[in-house]
């Protein structure tokens, strides 16, 4: 029954594609993200249902899209450029048989996010987009936000529909998406128009942001806890009563702490002694064998990398009461740790050109976000929704690259798509200021010429 629900969703947005094409743009979103073939049991996982998603929005954007005045970006140039440089390394890698793997769908994501701004042409079908990624990710935060309730989770226990945990459905991914998505979230109450803006969908909105931040404790992440606090400040800098903000967070934090459950206050009490917590240990001494490795390979080593490293680190522990302490030291010795870094999984893989490139890609998109934000602060009619869209995609692409620092997520698809809609909304920006700067010269030269006297 659960498979028949998915294909009859599917046909329909599928069907309703081939009348307007942008919506097999959005059927690949809802399939990238949430990955139905991977929650059915028969039909859905013997056929391309990503490949053919893709296939038809290329082929729709070239049959039947306005073309017309189409911009392209310099992050696009800038991912055309990690994605040839990707390709190089594979073919180069230390591990040839693994590399392919991890290619075979980082090639797709940097694809898809450059073709992606060709799209968004108008603000509808930015919001259309922002819309699918929010309710896709939603369609795992609100399961996995509703099972954090019910059971409190743990962490590595909370089941997120499916028992694979790649993708969206690891614990760390998701906790810092849910906390980047929550600014983007509520954007739409005040702005969006795909929706009525009615109690309705403040309520859906309010309560979703609810289970975003439920996320981090059914998971027991600390990334999710980190990703948290920065949105605390960001969301500070835009508030208008700060110190009533600052006095309901307060409130809201200290009436919430006797609910959190023993698992999540237990594991973010490690992160003050980290030194005796073995994950911790084992990212920072994985870390350093990048670091030396990179000296030695500037180029990287390809996808997978990491699997040669060798590692050697102290635990350290204290026991005993506080006048009476002592000190538990113990060697542990391991080898092929992955990175637990998008940061140092890009110098290891793709060494300091790559790294340099991923972080010129996200620069940029903070630093234009920030300009429009500032260029919109005091809009015209009309124009309200700019600034605080850019915010929040500034402040989403800030939470991402907080938790980038502790997970490995240098090219999850979810943010390739974020940056899509970032450099969708300024290159749809720059199209309206450039006709709205050449409106008065075009009324001078259709204007019909005075009488003589």
């Amino acid at each position: 029954m659960r498979d028949l629900a998915f294909i009859g969703f599917l046909a329909a947005l599928f069907g309703m594609g081939f009348r307007r094409p942008f919506l097999f743009v959005l059927a690949y979103v809802y399939i990238d993200i949430v990955s139905p073939q991977r929650l059915t049991y028969f039909l859905l996982n013997s056929i391309p249902v990503s490949l053919l998603a893709a296939a038809c929005a290329v082929a729709g954007w070239i049959a039947f899209d306005d073309k017309r005045d189409t911009r392209l970006a310099p992050r696009q140039f800038l991912m055309a450029l990690l994605l040839l440089y990707c390709w190089y390394t594979t073919i180069h890698a230390d591990f040839p048989l693994a590399a392919p793997d991890k290619w075979d769908w980082v090639w797709k994501a940097l694809a898809f996010a450059i073709f992606l701004p060709l799209t968004l042409r108008t603000r509808l079908r930015i919001e259309a987009l922002l819309t699918f990624m929010v309710i896709s990710a939603a369609s795992i935060i609100i399961t996995g936000g509703i099972k954090t309730l019910g059971s409190g989770g743990g962490y590595g226990q909370l089941d997120l529909m499916i028992s694979n945990n790649s993708g969206l459905y690891e614990g760390s991914t998701i906790s810092t998406v849910a906390i980047a998505i929550i600014p983007l979230i509520l954007w739409f109450p005040k702005y969006g128009t795909i929706f009525a803006r009615d109690w309705k969908v403040k309520l859906f909105c309010y309560a979703l942001v609810f289970a975003c931040l439920l996320i981090p404790v059914g998971t027991s992440t600390r990334t999710g806890l980190l990703c948290i606090v920065l949105l605390f400040f960001l969301m500070l800098r835009d508030a208008k009563r700060r110190l009533l903000y600052l006095s309901g967070a307060a409130v809201l934090g200290l009436a919430a702490t006797p609910f959190l459950p023993s698992a999540f206050t237990q594991r973010m009490e490690t992160i003050k002694s980290y030194q005796g917590d073995e994950s911790a240990s084992t990212r920072l001494a994985v870390w350093k064998w990048t670091i030396d490795y990179a000296k030695k390979h500037p180029m990287g080593g390809g996808f997978e990398a990491y699997r040669q490293n060798h590692i050697r680190y102290d635990t350290v522990k204290l026991e005993g009461t506080a006048d009476n302490r002592q000190v538990d030291r113990s060697l542990t010795v391991d080898s092929a740790r992955a990175y637990h870094s998008a940061y140092f999984e890009m110098l290891g893989e793709q060494g300091y050109p790559g790294l340099a490139l991923w972080l010129l890609i996200n620069g940029i998109g903070i630093l234009r976000m920030e300009v429009l934000r500032r260029r919109y602060a005091r809009p015209a009619q009309g124009e309200e929704w700019i600034s605080p869209l850019a915010s929040a995609l500034e402040h989403a692409h800030l939470i991402y690259l907080l938790g980038a620092a502790f997970i490995a997520i240098a090219f999850q698809p979810f943010v390739y798509m974020l940056i899509g809609a970032q450099i969708g909304l300024d290159t749809y920006l720059a199209r309206k200021r450039s006709e709205t700067a050449w409106r008065p010269l075009r009324a001078r030269r259709t204007a019909p010429e005075a009488a003589l006297p």
